[in-house]
């Protein structure tokens, strides 16, 4: 009898940690799924076709059909800026290829020279950099989808269900709307079209923050955001010579770094949830260990580059006590690297997360459960692989349970 319970134990045990391996193997909690061709994510997804990204929706609405780039030289002796940009309607395309990918950001090669971002956040950024060569693109609206230029040279566009979004570019480059209604745009050198949408409705914030982009004052964006019960980073850097990236680096706290090449100071433009920094209204900003003031205005915000002391502004976007969430806007007085620390008061007591800034790694702990999750970090802060090795709690106690036994039987 003694030797058959043994055995029962083992094969318990056996399959218990061939679980738990199963387990440790697969991303737990990802909503982020990439073939060879295609990416759908938390808030994005696209095909990547031989030579246009395709069917490029946010929040499950589509709000082109396709974007297509080639080098100005091309495109020109095909004859498409033969005449004005509003009349380019469609161009001799590059090939494309999908290449790295994570959990929040996917990247598309251009044989060009160009490089074609996704990011997989709330505003669901599409970025075209033209590199070292002039592009041209063309943006092709889904079919009951409208674009319209502005005043202010940016394109502003609405998907058939409401969803507003806008076209703008970093660096030298114009952006408008052909014959047919599209989008079209040519980059020079190191120039980037941005494209930035709003699924909830457009506000004077949001115009605000375009407006600092398109200028080159606000150089990049990180976000700190949940998906599936988990907390992951993206970033946006908008010029080759700036950098950003966020983690959640304590309790209710997250660290930005930023840097640039240059010494003048830029901002940052930082989407975190509550369930990152605490209670948005107390969020509080540190620049390199020191108090950085808090502005009521952008006008204020923009007066701490090239003064004594940089700022901070916070823009609540979202109350709702489940997703709860703000931008924080940091304008870093100068640079070159600079570490900025984003705090708030405490938001709940049942749990604690904690996160090394080094190695990214998050662990959760509560009374009737403990799970540890690792997750290295990419080049761009994004969360890439997830390890999460349930069932310890069972196997031990088939292990004492079978101690118990055996020395049961030895004292009998």
């Amino acid at each position: 009898m003694y030797q058959r319970f043994v055995s029962l134990a083992l094969v318990a045990l056996l399959i218990g940690s061939a679980a738990g391996s199963a387990a440790a193997a697969s991303p737990a909690g990802t909503n982020q799924q990439a073939s060879a061709s295609a990416y759908a994510g938390a808030h994005v997804s696209f095909d990547v076709a031989e030579n246009a990204v395709t069917d490029y929706a946010v929040e499950n609405a589509t709000v082109f059909q396709s974007v297509a780039v080639q080098s100005q030289s091309k495109a020109a002796s095909g004859g498409v800026l033969s005449g004005s940009l509003s009349s380019a309607v469609r161009i001799d395309a590059a090939g494309l290829a999908l290449g790295s990918t994570t959990r929040t950001s996917a990247t598309v090669r251009a044989d060009s020279g160009a490089t074609i971002r996704a990011h997989d956040n709330g505003h669901g950024i599409l970025t075209v950099s033209s590199g070292s060569e002039s592009q041209v693109v063309v943006a092709n609206l889904s079919n009951d989808a409208s674009a319209s230029a502005e005043d202010d040279g940016q394109v502003a566009v609405t998907a058939g269900d409401g969803t507003e979004g806008t076209f703008l570019v970093v660096g030298d480059g114009t952006v408008s709307v052909n014959e047919q209604g599209n989008v079209t745009a040519t980059l020079d050198e190191n120039a980037t079209l941005v494209f930035r949408s709003y699924p909830d409705g457009k506000s004077e914030s949001d115009d605000h923050q375009e407006r600092l982009i398109a200028n080159g004052t606000a150089a990049g964006e990180a976000y700190v955001m949940t998906q599936g019960g988990e907390s992951v980073t993206d970033s946006v850097n908008y010029t080759s010579d700036f950098t950003v990236t966020a983690t959640q680096s304590a309790e209710n706290e997250v660290t930005v770094t930023a840097d640039h090449a240059e010494s003048r100071g830029k901002v940052v433009i930082t989407s975190v949830t509550e369930r990152a920094v605490g209670t948005l209204s107390d969020v509080r900003v540190a620049v390199d260990g020191n108090a950085a003031a808090k502005a009521t205005t952008y006008g204020e915000l923009t007066d701490a580059i090239g003064s004594d002391r940089s700022r901070y502004m916070v823009r609540e976007t979202s109350s709702a006590s489940a997703s709860a969430s703000a931008d924080v806007l940091i304008a870093f007085n100068h640079f070159s690297e600079r570490q900025a620390t984003l705090s708030g008061g405490n938001e709940s007591t049942d749990s604690t997360t904690a996160s090394d800034s080094t190695t990214s790694t998050t662990a959760s702990d509560s009374t009737a459960s403990t799970t540890a999750s690792d997750s290295t970090t990419a080049g761009d802060g994004s969360e890439t692989t997830q390890t999460n090795s349930p069932g310890f709690g069972v196997l031990a106690a088939l292990v004492a349970f079978a101690g118990v036994a055996l020395a049961r039987r030895r004292r009998a």
